[in-house]
This record gives structure tokens, C-alpha cells and sequence, in this order.
């Protein structure tokens, strides 16, 4: 696995993979609709069609409904490495 640097404070990096570059940019858009991120990056995947999206979410600067349930759900959430695939 390779050893990328850590993005900086409240920022995460994003990678979605899909099986056609438009479900990829949907993904996306949704995001960028909660939150300040950067230019996507746009790969293919190998397979026929499938495209993989990279992009930076900076959490600091989220939309009202997620600014909203970021608030909520701090203090309640915990992330256990283990139960990622």
C-alpha cells in the first residue's frame, strides 16, 4: 500500500470510483453541495468505462446541513479502523 502524506487538518481526501465518469461527477457534486473542495482529479479505473475521481474536502468550510449534523454527531461518533473493507 502506498504511503500518501496526510491531508492537512480538517481537510480529507476523497476517491471515488464508479462505472461511468458521470455517476463519478454526481458523487461528487453531492459533496461539493456540503462542503468546499477542491478540483476534481479524473482517472480511469482499468475496467470499460469506470472512472476514479479524486478530490479534497475541506470540512472547515461545510453548508448549513452538514455544518449542522457535523456539530451533532462529533461527540458521538468513533471510527474503528477494522470495520473499514
Amino acid at each position: 500500500m502506498d504511503h500518501e502524506p496526510l491531508p492537512s487538518a480538517d481537510h480529507a481526501e476523497v476517491r471515488i470510483v464508479a462505472a461511468t465518469p458521470e455517476v463519478a461527477r454526481r458523487v461528487a457534486q453531492v459533496l461539493r453541495c456540503c462542503f468546499a473542495a477542491t478540483e476534481q482529479r479524473s482517472y480511469s479505473a482499468g475496467r470499460e468505462g469506470a472512472t476514479r475521481l479524486h478530490l479534497t474536502i475541506d470540512t472547515s468550510h461545510a453548508a448549513q446541513p452538514a455544518q449542522s449534523w457535523l456539530t451533532s454527531s462529533e461527540s458521538s461518533f468513533e471510527h474503528d479502523p477494522r470495520d473499514e473493507v
